[in-house]
């Protein structure tokens, strides 16, 4: 079974060669992700704004991912952008939100991941950023 399934504007799944895709799911974590950007340049106070206000798929209860979850995604063998540019075409060499407080000032700062070389880093709430939304699927077939 391949890594990732694109997924249709109704959340159907789609053939690897589909040539328009909407999200993308992750079929050994079980998480569903945006295609593409749902924001770029935001404070993180925009990109949870963002990620609460989408409706994608079928589906409205899309976040934004943990460094846990995002961080996963960077593609070891690739620079510039660092993910799978099979599914995820449209990501940008740029740094991406994470929900994850930075520990040593977890109001003022949030974890980001970078899809230009594959890095993470507490960096400051207000900086402009870019926003990538994920959502949990239970079962086969979400």
């Amino acid at each position: 079974m391949n890594r990732f399934t694109k997924i249709g504007s109704k959340g159907q799944h789609l053939a690897d060669d589909a040539k328009k895709w909407v999200a993308v799911l992750d079929n050994t974590t079980r998480l569903m992700w945006s295609a593409d950007d749902v924001g770029g340049g935001v404070k993180h106070a925009g990109a949870e704004n963002a990620v609460a206000s989408l409706s994608l798929a079928g589906f409205s209860d899309w976040r934004l991912p943990t460094v846990e979850e995002l961080f996963p995604l960077a593609e070891r063998s690739r620079c510039r952008p660092a993910i799978d540019t099979t599914f995820f075409p449209t990501c940008k060499s740029d740094w991406y939100w994470t929900s994850t407080p930075w520990a040593p000032s977890p109001a003022g700062y949030a974890w980001v991941v970078a899809f230009d070389h594959d890095d993470s880093y507490g960096h400051y709430r207000d900086y402009n950023a870019r926003v990538r939304a994920v959502r949990s699927v239970a079962g086969a077939g979400q």
